[in-house]
C-alpha cells in the first residue's frame, strides 16, 4: 500500500492557506502513481467553520486519489461531520458530539482514524470510547494489517510547545496496542514538522505540516513556526511482511 500523509491544513479562509493546500493538492495528483489513499491527520480547518469546512470539502475532492480524514484539536467535531464529511445530524455518541472514529480498507489494510480531540482545548486525549472503539475494531479484523492514525503524538518529540499538548493518557494507547503482530506503524500530526520515533515497540510517524513548519529548538529563528518554508507530504509504503519505509517530501 502507499499512502500519502499530510496534515496541519489550518484553511482558515486567506489567499495563502488556500495556495499552501491546492499545491499539495496539485503535487499529489501529478504523481506517476497514484496513492492507494491520502490521510489527512487533522486540523484541517483553523477555526472550525463551516464556511472552511466547505473550502477543505472543495479542495480534497479534487484530489484523484480518496481523501481520509480525521480531525485535530482546531476542528470542531459537529461541523466537521456535516459539512466534511456529509454526515446530516451527525453521528456517533452525544448527538453527534461524540469522537469521530472511522475504519477504511484500503489496499488490503485497515486504517483506523481516531479523535485524539478534547473539544475546546489543544492538548490530545483518548477516551474510553475511542480506545473501547480501537480495542473491539482490532479485535474483529484478525489478521489484516491496521494502522492506527491520528493528530497529537503520543510520544514526546523533544520541543517543548508541540510536547505539552501531546496525548496525555497515551499509556492506555499501549495497553491496547500490546501483544498486537498487525499494528506495523503509527501516523500523528499535529507537529508541523515531519519526525520518526517509536510507540509500544512501534514506528510512530509524524507528518510535516501543510500550513506552516515549526521551528526547533536548535534552530534559532524568530517565531514558532516557519511560514515560508514549503509545504510537506510524507509517504509511507507498506509491505506485505509489515516493513514499513517513509520518505518525506517538500512541495515545489
Amino acid at each position: 500500500m502507499l499512502l500519502a500523509h499530510i496534515s496541519d491544513l489550518h484553511l482558515d479562509g486567506t489567499e495563502r492557506a488556500t495556495e499552501r493546500a491546492a499545491r499539495v493538492v496539485a503535487y499529489l495528483n501529478g504523481l506517476s502513481r497514484q496513492p492507494d489513499a491520502v490521510l489527512v491527520t487533522g486540523d484541517i480547518a483553523d477555526h472550525g467553520t463551516p464556511e472552511q469546512y466547505a473550502e477543505a470539502a472543495r479542495l480534497l475532492a479534487g484530489l484523484r486519489a480518496p481523501a481520509l480524514p480525521c480531525p485535530g484539536n482546531h476542528d470542531d467535531r459537529a461541523a466537521y461531520r456535516e459539512v466534511l464529511l456529509g454526515e446530516e445530524g451527525g453521528e456517533g455518541g452525544s448527538g453527534g458530539t461524540g469522537p469521530v472514529n472511522r475504519l477504511h480498507r484500503v489496499a488490503g489494510h485497515a486504517l483506523l482514524l481516531m479523535d485524539s480531540t478534547i473539544p475546546g482545548q489543544d492538548e490530545g486525549f483518548l477516551d474510553d470510547e475511542t480506545l473501547d472503539w480501537l480495542t473491539r475494531t482490532l479485535d474483529g479484523l484478525g489478521g489484516t494489517p491496521a494502522v492506527p492514525a491520528f493528530h497529537h503524538p503520543p510520544a514526546l518529540l523533544h520541543h517543548p510547545y508541540v510536547d505539552s499538548m501531546n496525548v496525555t493518557n497515551a499509556d492506555r494507547l499501549a495497553e491496547v496496542l500490546e501483544g498486537r503482530t498487525t499494528v506495523p506503524a503509527i501516523l500523528t500530526g499535529h507537529a508541523h514538522t515531519p519526525a520518526a520515533s517509536t510507540f509500544a515497540g512501534r514506528p510512530l510517524l509524524v507528518a510535516p505540516g501543510v500550513v506552516s513548519t515549526l521551528r526547533l529548538p536548535w534552530e534559532g529563528g524568530e517565531g514558532l513556526t516557519d511560514r515560508a518554508a514549503p509545504p510537506g507530504v510524507a509517504f509511507h509504503v507498506l509491505d506485505a511482511d509489515g516493513r514499513v519505509t517513509t520518505h518525506f517530501r517538500v512541495v515545489p
